[in-house]
């Protein structure tokens, strides 16, 4: 019987980098993860330095990611690491998640997946293979109000899905500040870190896989429209997509980072035969609930009339707000509720098996792809290919 916290290592996240920080703090939140090593940049010096920071002990702070695997891999079993989470710009992602599942650490990976389709399949395989698992930071599906929405249209409250609205408009990038010193910046618009898409692969994959998580449904055709705004941009900023869903509900998804004024403001509308669903992560707490014959409801967080899993993804009473650490927080929590599980050799709660997987970064490596192919296409639909 294992009863005990959850051994993290990171690769990535070090000095200057966002996401590694806010990974940190949210497997910290419930207690049920320990960060206990880490290879936090490819520069050793930086790497110690990020260790030290983070009250590590040197011997647990590495030069390098295959040193870090290596070396935790002959630890003894009380003291080697569960799993690594992988914070490193796109490019970065594959290597390293290989080496660890083949190793047999399980793996968090931050979105996309990987840099292609071609090996985020090559991921799952090995996952398989390996019997480890893979947990993709799809953020906006930690959400209390997104879950409860999933929950409703998944039991039919609103009869068949007929349209999916999703929009994710960011302004930061109005500017060609990849120019200046801005790290962020400059590796998202550059194809050979970034991969083949600018705008839909940084934030079009969020609005992706929150259309289909929502909705239950898969895309099966789409007609995409990509525009580089900023001159001498090497990739997209601005885009849209007409969308084809398998049960034949059709839907629009646009996403830029050039809408100046924007900050975060990814929003989600889904109509169904008798009503739907309307939420956006600036409001993230509440859920709009429409019907044909009756007045809008509106859905609040914490209360006692939320299905099992937007409880489950709760932690404070209704009127206190749960935001952006809480919901990222939440994919964590679950990892490591389904890991202790599987270490104990039983099954996870449904609710707790409710995070992103390898199956959800294969598709959005998918839609990347697809989108691309179709913006440079004279044809009006493609297939969606996976």
């Amino acid at each position: 019987m294992t009863d005990r916290k959850i051994r993290m290592g990171m690769i990535g996240g070090g000095p200057g980098a966002f996401i590694g920080a806010v990974h940190r703090m949210a497997a910290n939140l419930d207690g049920d993860i320990e960060l206990v090593s880490g290879c936090f940049s490819s520069d050793p010096k930086k790497s110690k330095q990020a260790g030290k920071e983070l009250h590590l002990s040197a011997l647990r702070v590495y030069a390098s990611y295959k040193d870090m695997i290596r070396l935790e891999k002959n630890l003894p079993d009380n003291e080697r690491i569960d799993f690594v989470s992988i914070v490193t710009p796109n490019h970065l992602h594959f290597e390293p998640a290989k080496l660890a599942l083949e190793n047999g650490f399980h793996v968090v990976l931050d979105k996309p997946m990987t840099l292609t389709l071609k090996e985020a399949n090559q991921l799952k395989e090995i996952a398989l293979k390996n019997d480890r698992l893979i947990c993709l930071t799809h953020t906006y599906t930690g959400y209390p109000m997104i879950k409860q929405a999933r929950q409703m249209i998944k039991k039919g409250l609103f009869g068949t899905i007929r349209r999916i609205v999703v929009e994710y408009p960011q302004g930061w990038l109005s500017t060609a500040l990849e120019n200046t010193d801005q790290k962020q910046a400059a590796w998202r618009t550059d194809p050979k870190r970034s991969g083949i898409a600018g705008a839909m692969g940084d934030i079009g994959t969020h609005a992706f896989n929150l259309a289909e998580y929502v909705s239950g449904l898969s895309t099966t055709k789409i007609c995409a429209d990509l525009n580089t705004v900023v001159k001498g941009r090497k990739l997209d900023d601005d885009g849209a997509v007409l969308l084809k869903f398998d049960n034949g509900a059709s839907g629009v998804l646009f996403a830029t980072q050039i809408a100046a004024g924007e900050e975060n403001n990814i929003k989600l509308r889904v109509y169904g035969e008798k009503g739907g669903v309307e939420w956006k992560q600036e409001d993230a707490n509440s859920l709009l609930v429409k019907w044909l014959n009756k007045p809008t409801e509106i859905y609040r967080t914490g209360n006692d009339y939320l299905n099992s899993f937007a409880k489950h993804n709760t932690r404070t009473p209704a009127g206190h707000p749960e935001g952006y650490l809480e919901a990222f927080a939440n994919l964590y929590r679950n990892f490591a509720l389904t890991l202790k599980a599987k270490l104990n050799n039983k099954k996870a709660k449904a609710e707790s098996l409710d995070f992103p997987n390898a199956d959800d970064g294969i598709r959005g490596m998918a839609f990347i792809e697809n989108v691309v192919a179709s913006s440079k296409s004279k044809e009006k639909w493609l297939d969606f290919k996976v």
